[in-house]
């Protein structure tokens, strides 16, 4: 399995004396606040006039190797339908893999239009790999789904991820770009707030699954709000929103800021009585199956392959974390529960 539990992009240069601030503060991060993608942002995050230093500071940051937790995937900047930024994007990613290429799993690319648009980043990711001499099929590409074209071509673009589709499967995670989604569909904020566009999320999630790729939902950008005279963080509305996607199967959530990045780790992450409750299911179904009991029931369930799966990944998904961030896990179970999980037979067939 594959963790994206947190999609966190950090402005690659931003107008103060260190201008790489907050791409060394992502790239120092620990424990929940490490996210497990990361994303050096060249495109919106940072301003007109400062991309080419935020693509000179990627570089420097990244050059010689770094120890990261996570993987990196820089944004570079590119659009369906305009010629220029996809030109600018080409070259950042040229640059990129042969300065950095090493360090990197991949790169993102926003406001993709229809399936061909895809392929076309697809071709550019390929031939940027081959000219800076890296593995044959080692760079992947993310793609953010925030046009109206990208929507409608969206099975056909999320099929792109099966290894026999155009560019071998290179094509890694669907990430929701809900802005620049509303305003090409003219949605309107009537109540303050953007559509959360539940429909799309739920196609997202199914379509990412049918094609064993990642699917991240969008950015919660109401990061404070006040109230009698006191600025807070806003936690409890992004919650929300990270709970509704990990509730309709989205891997990870989007992350602006280092304290979204703990939420979501932790919202994304079983909880300690969903693994006890589905090793504890595991376990008894492993010892029924053993003793030739025929059907197995636990906890009053009839328990078949479908069911199985949903136990096992509560697991798997544990022990995936667990191989990248042992700290983490440690922090949340229990040892003896950790060993538990970790000793698991999980395989439905045997």
């Amino acid at each position: 399995m594959r963790i994206a539990r947190t999609f966190q992009t950090a402005p690659a240069a931003v107008p103060k004396e260190n201008t790489a601030k907050y791409l060394d503060s992502a790239l120092a991060s620990e424990g929940f606040s490490a996210p497990d993608w990361l994303v050096p942002d060249l495109e919106d995050g940072t301003a007109p006039d400062m991309k080419a230093e935020g693509l000179e500071n990627t570089i420097d940051r990244l050059d010689g190797g770094v120890e990261f937790s996570g993987e990196i995937w820089p944004r570079v900047q590119w659009a369906y339908d305009d010629a220029g930024l996809r030109d600018r994007g080409e070259e950042e990613v040229r640059t990129l893999f042969e300065a950095v290429g090493d360090e990197l799993t991949g790169v993102v690319v926003p406001k993709v239009g229809r399936v061909a648009d895809v392929e076309r980043a697809i071709d550019v990711v390929e031939r940027a790999e081959e000219a800076a001499g890296l593995p044959g099929g080692s760079m992947e590409l993310s793609v953010i789904v925030e046009t109206a074209a990208a929507r409608s071509d969206l099975r056909d673009i999320a099929m792109l991820g099966n290894e026999d589709a155009h560019g071998g499967g290179r094509l890694a995670g669907l990430v929701f770009g809900p802005v620049d989604y509303t305003a090409e569909l003219g949605g309107r904020a009537i109540d303050g707030d953007r559509p959360r566009w539940d429909g799309l999320l739920e196609a997202l999630s199914n379509e990412a699954s049918a094609n064993d790729v990642v699917a991240i939902g969008g950015p919660f950008d109401k990061l404070f709000e006040e109230r009698a005279g006191v600025t807070y963080y806003n936690a409890p509305a992004y919650a929300d929103q990270v709970e509704r996607e990990a509730a309709v199967g989205l891997d990870g959530s989007w992350s602006l800021y280092p304290k979204q990045t703990v939420q979501a780790n932790r919202i994304h992450m079983p909880t300690p009585t969903e693994l006890e409750r589905d090793v504890s299911k595991i376990e008894r179904f492993n010892d029924a199956k053993a003793e030739g009991t025929g059907a197995v029931t636990v906890d009053g369930q009839m328990v078949d392959e479908a069911t199985f799966k949903n136990f096992a990944n509560t697991v798997e998904t544990v022990r995936t974390i667990h191989a990248r961030h042992p700290d983490q896990t440690r922090d949340v179970y229990d040892e003896a529960l950790v060993d538990r999980a970790l000793d698991l037979d999980t395989d439905w067939q045997r």
